[in-house]
């Protein structure tokens, strides 16, 4: 009776997990098509959105200079497949749903959300094989997929269009086909020996044709899967050349497989090596070609006229490294300390799992040194694979001078694999200390025990939702509906406005979002047959994290400038300024400054929510409300608390609304001062 009742524990427990875990796989593709507002990082969209969408619908993009076509260092073959050919399927359906149903599928929200989709619905090859090795292995699944689900990385991260992204999938995938291939390796390895010893201890010839024939029925397993292995390390290879610092110890453990027993030598290591190479070679020559045709180094007319030289190609990965190798090229980007990866990065992406993570490796050096073998891994395990799979990246990119968070999402399923039953069963069962005392006793009972991990899941679960909402939609989170705002701003106006938009304090607009044909490209008139060029309508400027009376002399002269073509030829203009809210009073200070009554600028909107960490809200400065649009003209819509205590609660109460109504993207007209306005 006590074991049916803890069975029935455990399935109800167990069917529990699962729920919350497709509940959260749920959460997952719903938050795609919110969307997610929030703007990690440029790389999401300009080293893949940007030219993917200018290339398949022949817009306006900004190309990033990664894909120069003198010098590129990115490869096109992963975009192609997860941006381009997503959206050549959008496109294929927008011709069915225009012709029968009169609506089209091609606009700013489904250019952004479409890819993401793709994306999402690739992440979950890392739930696949998570799955996939916990059941070969007998391990249990179901924590490991709830913590894996509720991880931001996969929320947020995991629908982005990152490379990094794209590097996780592969990853995962990698590792799980290892993870397979040494599961069957050592259980073929282990009845080969075994019936090897009866073949030999065997009398009679009928009991060693029968032993020999059971032998010779076992599976191959030196070589398994190394075609499906090398072609994923060149795709990955080609996505990000740091690929090379995730794949070398998981590819390694493949070719370690069964080395050390009587039926696998060194000579089997060297064998599959060469295979290895040489299985690689018809993946490297497609993406090498692919790459090459892109850029323009390869012409179709070429390949027909067998007109082919070293120069038609390119080999994109090499080009990444040769930039990437220089420090002074590197630090452009931003130069970190070689710890900040460990210490920041890791607790930044897997909170309480990355500091369990990086208690788990220090306990590893600590038995290591001394000479607690048995206590370890062993060298061709599953817990052995993983380990190295999370450690060995981590220590490799910790040697670039140039370190962000995201570069280490790939490693987010062997800690998860590892170490995600700690958030329920603590590090240790038992006190580990030789020395027991106050204070180590104080450690066990407070942050290593099985008491102590009912508090890490809870933290577990905080910090992500945290995480999810800050950097889903409220880093950068107005830069998005910024150019919602001005898709549909383009479209109400027509052609007869040129719209000039500067920003400050924000990240690079994403030009494709904004669904504006391309001006570089030649069109025909289908009805004389004419060639013509698009005039181009729509400006940008970007400038940074510039001085607020700087960027007001940069106003003026893009306001001088559109005068003068209004008066020359009669080309109307709308000049926008799109600026954090936290800078309202400090723009309203520089036009105050510059003494000038000759332009004026007022409020259009304001997009929440927004934070940007270049202008951080303040509380000490005053209520974007109460700041005038225009010093010549008195604004009664907030009051002024100046003369009320610093302490009181209305000042309080101000100084709280002020800094929650600085956390939006504010949006202004730039005018001219015109006479009876």
């Amino acid at each position: 009776m006590k074991f049916n009742s803890y069975l029935r524990a455990i399935t109800h427990t167990k069917d529990r997990t699962l729920f919350r875990y497709f509940l959260l796989a749920a959460l997952r593709v719903g938050l795609v098509f919110v969307p997610q507002t929030g703007y990690i990082h440029p790389d999401e969209f300009f080293q893949t959105l940007e030219p993917m969408a200018g290339d398949e619908f022949q817009l306006e993009v900004s190309r990033p200079w990664e894909y120069n076509a003198t010098f590129p260092i990115r490869s096109v073959v992963a975009p192609l497949c997860v941006i381009k050919l997503p959206f050549n399927v959008l496109r294929l359906l927008n011709l069915y749903s225009s012709h029968f149903l009169g609506l089209s599928l091609i606009s700013s929200y489904s250019i952004l959300v479409f890819p993401r989709l793709c994306v999402c619905l690739l992440s979950f090859v890392c739930d696949y094989s998570l799955f996939r090795m916990c059941r070969v292995y007998g391990l249990r699944p179901e924590m490991r997929l709830l913590v894996l689900g509720s991880s931001y990385v996969m929320l947020v991260f995991g629908t982005r269009t990152f490379s990094n992204t794209v590097e996780m999938i592969l990853t995962s995938f990698l590792l799980c086909v290892v993870a397979e291939c040494m599961l069957l390796s050592n259980s073929v390895i282990k009845q080969a020996e075994m019936l090897q010893d009866k073949y030999r201890a065997a009398t009679r010839i009928v009991e060693r044709v029968r032993i020999f024939k059971l032998k010779s029925a076992l599976p191959s397993h030196s070589f398994k899967r190394c075609f499906l292995l090398s072609s994923l390390c060149v795709v990955g290879v080609f996505n990000r050349p740091t690929f090379i610092f995730f794949g070398m110890p998981i590819v390694f453990f493949w070719l370690l497989r069964g080395l050390g027993s009587r039926s696998v030598t060194f000579l089997d290591f060297n064998v599959r090596v060469g295979l290895f190479v040489l299985a690689s070679v018809p993946a490297l020559l497609v993406c090498t070609l692919v790459d090459s045709l892109y850029f323009g180094y390869l012409t179709p007319e070429e390949i027909e006229k067998l007109e082919i030289g070293i120069d038609n190609f390119v080999f994109t990965p090499l080009n990444f490294i040769r930039y990437n190798i220089n420090p002074r090229n590197t630090a452009q980007h931003g130069l970190h300390p070689w710890y900040l990866h460990i210490l920041v990065n890791i607790p930044l992406l897997f909170n309480i799992l990355g500091v369990l993570t990086i208690a788990a490796a220090i306990l590893f050096v600590v038995r290591f040194s001394r000479g607690e073998y048995s206590s370890l891994p062993r060298a061709q395990s599953i817990l052995g694979l993983m380990a190295v799979a999370s450690v060995t990246p981590t220590l490799l990119l910790s040697l670039i001078n140039h370190q962000e968070a995201r570069f280490l999402i790939p490693v987010l399923l062997p800690i998860v694999l590892l170490h995600a039953p700690k958030l329920q069963t603590g590090l240790f069962t038992d006190n580990p200390f030789r020395r027991r005392n106050f204070l180590t006793n104080f450690l066990y009972d407070k942050l290593l025990s099985v008491e102590a991990a009912r508090k890490y899941l809870k933290i577990w679960y905080v910090v992500n939702i945290l995480c999810t909402l800050f950097f889903g939609f409220l880093h950068q989170g107005g830069v998005l509906q910024l150019t919602t705002h001005f898709a549909k701003e383009l479209e109400t106006r027509g052609n007869d406005v040129n719209i000039h938009l500067v920003t400050s304090h924000l990240y690079s607009v994403p030009m494709s979002v904004l669904r504006i044909p391309s001006s570089k490209l030649l069109y025909t008139n289908p009805y004389n047959g004419q060639k013509y060029k698009r005039e181009k309508r729509f400006f940008l400027y970007e400038y940074g994290g510039m001085d607020m009376r700087m960027l007001y002399r940069r106003l003026k002269l893009i306001l001088d400038m559109s005068e003068l073509k209004l008066v020359g030829r009669k080309q109307k203009y709308a000049l926008f300024l799109a600026i954090p809210s936290s800078l309202t009073d400090d723009l309203n200070v520089a036009f105050y400054a510059s003494n000038s009554t000759l332009m004026r600028h007022k409020q259009v909107k304001v997009f929440y929510p927004h934070l940007s960490t270049e202008a951080m809200p303040s509380a000490f400065v005053r209520h974007p409300c109460e700041v005038n649009t225009d010093f010549f003209e008195i604004d009664d819509t907030c009051s002024a608390y100046e003369d009320e205590e610093a302490y009181s609660l209305d000042a309080l109460l101000r100084r709280f609304s002020s800094v929650i109504h600085q956390f939006g993207l504010v949006l202004y007209r730039i005018e001219v001062a015109r006479k009876g306005s």
